[in-house]
């Protein structure tokens, strides 16, 4: 059955039409590779700086601090490995949290077996950073910190300025994973303090492959990817062209229509959290409650398995998650809901609904409708609600 709903944005969006059209001309008409001197070539470096320009412009950077990249975890990559071997002389401390996106995660696992220390912060219930936690973890061997801007499965929103001027006051860079928030909240590189920021362009409506990271000028980073000098020798490889063309002509569209449809998303996610916590009872929000990303909403449930809500909201058509879509195919609970402090049958029972302006209130009504008889049809099966009902008579 074909999707009808499509409720799974943090996962990946569709290209948008505008997109797809910047991108054409450089599959079949202006194909040259960016690194000739001739007129075919130029055009494809012309457009080049152009979509940099576009991705500067959004964040309040430099065009020449942007640096494209095949996606959101080859810069999460090039952030840590990239300021860990370039600093390794100074100090080999990291610090980062236990919610992270696995591109984080396991790359500093990678640094522990080489020689790096590593500090996971905890959250708070709501899956904020504590500022005094952080200032507690620094000492004088700290090279990096990397906080992600919001959170992929939750949705919160981290105090991303504050931590920015703490690490610039303790002279550490700071690195943040903006894959969910770019185009979706403001973000200013300068008033933030950030020097190091990632971007993934299918999650604002560019084609899957394509990214970018922000390397502010005078960070010292080392390249992970060697060849040729492209991206000023920083990332070796010719050039995506048609992709790269559609990430800056994403970002563009989105940093320019950002606080309408903030607006329009952030009205319907209200509506759609609100009715289900009425309608369900033993649902709980997971996540800040307003410090939370326009789209996203997140709940867990009670005496249910999210598996099995899934595939009956997917046999209605509906297309949501359960946590990261990186780890969909894992059995244990989200390490994000664990890290919030929901026990292992809570975290269990969650379900993510994300949302774009293609979404409608035709169809949040549409899951308010038929969500609470499949979480009632589940619970019919759980002998633990039975009992609980008795009780509750």
């Amino acid at each position: 059955m074909a999707t009808k709903i499509y409720m799974d944005h943090a996962a990946t969006t569709p290209v948008r039409k505008e997109v797809l059209e910047a991108m054409l001309p450089y599959f079949t008409e202006y194909y040259g590779n960016a690194s000739g001197i001739y007129g075919i070539a130029k055009e494809s470096k012309k457009a080049m700086e152009k979509a940099r320009e576009q991705v500067a412009a959004a964040i309040n950077a430099q065009p020449s601090e942007i640096y494209f990249t095949a996606g959101g975890s080859e810069s999460d990559n090039m952030a840590l490995r990239g300021v860990a071997e370039a600093l390794k002389d100074k100090g080999n401390h990291i610090i980062t949290t236990k919610i992270e996106h696995h591109a984080i995660l396991h790359t500093c696992e990678y640094l522990e077996k080489h020689g790096f220390r590593v500090t996971y912060l905890d959250v708070d219930a709501d899956g904020k950073v504590r500022l005094e936690d952080l200032k507690a973890a620094i000492c004088p061997e700290t090279i990096l910190i990397s906080v992600m801007f919001a959170n992929n499965e939750i949705g919160t929103i981290e105090p991303i300025a504050e931590i920015g001027k703490l690490a610039h006051e303790k002279g550490i860079y700071f690195h943040t994973d903006a894959v969910q928030a770019m185009g979706h909240v403001p973000i200013d590189v300068e008033e933030m303090h950030i020097d190091l920021l990632s971007i993934s362009g299918h999650k604002l409506g560019a084609p899957k492959g394509i990214g970018a990271i922000y390397i502010r000028k005078g960070v010292r980073v080392s390249p992970l990817i060697f060849g040729g000098a492209q991206e000023k020798k920083m990332r070796a490889g010719t050039e995506n062209i048609p992709g790269i063309v559609g990430l800056g002509k994403a970002v563009e569209l989105a940093a320019a229509e950002l606080p309408e449809t903030r607006a329009k998303l952030e009205k319907m996610r209200d509506r759609l959290i609100h009715g289900i916590l009425e309608a369900i009872p033993y649902s709980k929000l997971n996540g800040h409650p307003t410090d939370r990303l326009p789209g996203n909403c997140n709940i867990s449930f009670e005496f249910i398995e999210g598996e099995s809500m899934l595939l009956l909201l997917d046999a209605l058509g509906v297309a949501a998650s359960s946590g990261s879509a990186c780890t969909s195919g894992s059995l244990d609970p989200s390490h994000v809901l664990l890290a919030i402090g929901l026990p292992h049958e809570k975290a269990h029972g969650s379900l993510r609904l994300t949302l774009d302006t293609d979404n409608t209130e035709e169809e949040i009504d549409f899951i308010l409708e038929k969500l609470p008889q499949i979480v009632a049809r589940l619970r019919e099966m759980s002998p633990l609600y039975e009992e609980i009902s008795k009780q509750a008579k």
